[in-house]
């Protein structure tokens, strides 16, 4: 009868100090991580079969094409386990080589509006919007990520929860970041356009024919 008291109390007494959601909050992320990966996998499918199609344009930048070659090697190579989820620094580089990755698809879809021939091919173009598509489900699966990975996290430092945390060994995960964040922090940067002439009037007010132009950047 002790026995069975003993074990009653050691049940409460871990779900009042939140074992039970870290336990929740520990399978949410790792299916979220799931998906994660499974979207990166897609986009990493879909790569060769651009490749190979963008290669049969003629002339096309070379340059372009083998940074998009090498990212995908890159990124594939990156070797991702469980542990990857509590390792800040694995999870940096596989994040550094996603984002890598990423850049030189855009590039690739960038340069690719210079060759009319390879934006009427229909293979490309089909190509192009499953790949639009895949970065748009990357994007979702990241945010759930976060979301999954921010309640785990609070959890994990809440007082008291932190304790069990700390028996347990939840320690706080990772998750991603703006690599750009110093870039995009800084204030947008406004440049008013000058007159064309001498000539132009002083004062732009005084002229409502040719409105004054301004281009923000960063």
């Amino acid at each position: 009868m002790k026995r069975w008291l003993a074990v009653l109390v050691a049940v409460f007494a871990l779900s009042g100090c939140g074992y039970n959601d870290f336990q929740r909050l520990d399978e949410q992320t790792k299916s979220a991580w799931s998906e994660v990966l499974n979207q990166y996998q897609r986009r990493a499918d879909l790569v060769p079969n651009l490749v190979a199609t963008v290669k049969g344009e003629a002339n096309f930048e070379q340059e372009t094409l083998t940074r998009v070659v090498e990212a995908r090697a890159k990124a594939t190579s990156v070797q991702v386990t469980p542990e990857t989820l509590n390792d800040p620094a694995a999870f940096q580089r596989f994040q550094q080589a996603q984002g890598e990755l990423s850049s030189a698809l855009s590039r690739l879809l960038v340069v690719s509006e210079r060759y009319p021939d390879l934006k009427a091919n229909q293979g490309f173009r089909d190509l192009r919007v499953q790949l639009e598509g895949t970065e748009n489900r990357i994007t979702v699966a990241r945010n759930r990520y976060i979301q999954s990975v921010q309640e785990y996290n609070v959890l994990a430092r809440s007082f008291p929860t932190n304790l069990t945390a700390m028996v347990f060994n939840y320690d706080p995960k990772p998750t991603f970041t703006v690599q750009n964040e110093a870039e995009i922090s800084a204030p947008p940067r406004v440049e008013f356009g000058t007159p064309a002439s001498s000539s132009a009037p002083a004062r732009p007010a005084a002229a409502p024919s040719a409105p004054a132009s301004g281009t923000p950047t960063r």
